[in-house]
């Protein structure tokens, strides 16, 4: 039996949800697409109707029926207690909401209402009472909640067997990513004190490129220009910031300039890169199995890589002893490769390299290890997400060789902070140094045209 004989536990979940929205904007949750938004009232009807349904419900056994009994047997329950909510809706309405709770309990439950928002950005659920969300760089508590921690720790491990991994006492912490690349992480007791907690970092339906990004400020048109013609003229590029600054999204969108002619190897520890080119291999590690073996780093997959005969290899980001591998690859013959990586300045990440490269596990000199970095990377490029929670790209610095010990570098473009509204809105510019960088004698050889005062430090920068 898929339902259970007795009725469904009549507390009173009505009082729940109001309380919580009494401390929440109504606009917080989004049910459906903007175009098609709802009413609150549908909004509480759903909810107490999904909370019965799950008291109601065997879920050891939706997997096993087929999809259309399932929503047959869930439509009539549904009518069921629809009659007892004494709520009349039409035939049309009946079926919306049959189809929205067969989201709830199909897809990943009380997530697929926030998954459906295309305003959302990030979903952080806090054990199965808490559910925060991301919203034009604001985070925002929402009126979401799970039957239980048993019912979080369901939809965590319908997640991560998509892709073949796992979660439980011996492995309690997992990457993994939805259908559409959106990444995923997921912490369970007894690591999570206070119960399972979840990040899940959605990708937008919408592919951000650098038309996109210039539009929302993130990129001045200038430097987007300038951006393409590093791309074009195959220089090596290091993309910095912090957790959610948009490092990703922002190797996502100078990708899209790449030469469609060129092999291109991606190596990633969850496969979340949209790259639009054809000729692209992806690549993805995997955890060690139950047993401790098996497991496969990205070092591995950059070595393998090697042998695959890419024009271009772009990593996802590097975090340990691959980046000695990824500088190896960009020293030869593999220009126009590009990473992330997480650092608070330009200057920063060449050190953060420094230490990837320790960790390795070779005894490689200081000076050496400098001497490296200097040959390999060209150009670096530092993101931010500031406190208004726009993101903006505030350093684009030329890596221009070796003086003595020290790796020189010099500040391209910046952006300058002038002050901040009562809204908590940042203002400022993107400015010039009027340093006029090395590479330009690439573009030259290649043919690549910038305008001619895109250096100037008295040019206005929009």
């Amino acid at each position: 039996m898929m339902f259970a004989k007795s009725k469904p536990k009549q507390s009173d979940p009505r009082k729940t949800f109001e309380v919580v929205a009494e401390t929440v904007p109504v606009d917080v949750i989004e049910l459906d697409e903007p175009a098609h938004r709802v009413s609150m009232r549908y909004i509480e009807l759903k909810v107490r109707l999904h909370q019965r349904l799950l008291d109601a419900i065997n879920l050891s056994v939706i997997d096993k029926m087929p999809l259309e009994q399932f929503r047959h047997e869930v439509g009539d329950v549904v009518r069921e207690l629809l009659l007892e909510e004494k709520t009349a809706l039409n035939s049309s309405e009946q079926t919306r909401l049959v189809n929205d709770i067969l989201d709830e309990v199909l897809g990943l439950g009380p997530l697929e209402p926030l998954l459906k928002d295309t305003t959302i950005t990030d979903i952080l659920v806090n054990t199965s009472r808490l559910v925060f969300v991301e919203r034009f760089g604001r985070l925002q508590l929402t009126a979401v909640r799970f039957k239980d921690d048993r019912h979080l720790l369901r939809i965590i491990n319908k997640i991560v067997a998509a892709v073949g991994r796992r979660v439980d006492e011996s492995q309690p912490m997992v990457d993994a990513r939805l259908a559409d690349g959106s990444r995923v992480n997921a912490i369970i007791p007894p690591l999570a004190v206070d119960g399972p907690l979840l990040s899940i970092r959605k990708f937008a339906a919408e592919r951000i490129n650098m038309a996109k990004l210039v539009e929302l400020g993130t990129v001045p048109k200038e430097c987007a220009l300038l951006l393409e013609a590093i791309v074009k003229a195959r220089r090596n590029v290091l993309i910095s910031g912090g957790t959610g600054s948009g490092k990703t999204t922002m190797l996502n969108a100078m990708s899209a300039f790449i030469d469609g002619e060129h092999r291109i190897v991606t190596i990633e520890d969850a496969a979340e890169l949209q790259l639009q080119q054809l000729h692209v291999a992806r690549m993805e590690t995997r955890p060690p199995n139950i047993e401790g073996k098996g497991e496969v780093t990205q070092r591995h997959l950059v070595k393998n890589a090697l042998r695959m005969r890419p024009d271009r290899i772009i990593v996802g980001e590097v975090r340990a002893g691959e980046a000695f591998d990824m500088l190896q690859a960009m020293n030869t013959g593999h220009e126009g490769s590009m990473t992330t990586i997480h650092a608070n300045s330009c200057r920063d990440a060449i050190s953060r390299l420094e230490q990837m490269i320790g960790m390795a596990g070779m005894d490689v000199p200081a000076k050496s290890m400098r001497a490296q970095i200097s040959s390999a990377i060209n150009v670096v490029l530092q993101l931010e997400r500031m406190s208004d929670g726009r993101r903006r790209l505030v350093s684009l610095s030329e890596i221009t060789g070796m003086e003595a010990d020290v790796i020189q570098m010099q500040e391209i473009f910046r952006f300058e902070r002038l002050g901040t509204e009562a809204d908590g809105r940042i203002n400022g510019r993107h400015v010039a140094s009027g340093i006029r960088p090395k590479f330009m004698r690439e573009f030259e050889t290649r043919g690549i045209r910038v305008p001619a005062d895109l250096f100037d430090p008295n040019r206005t920068i929009v």
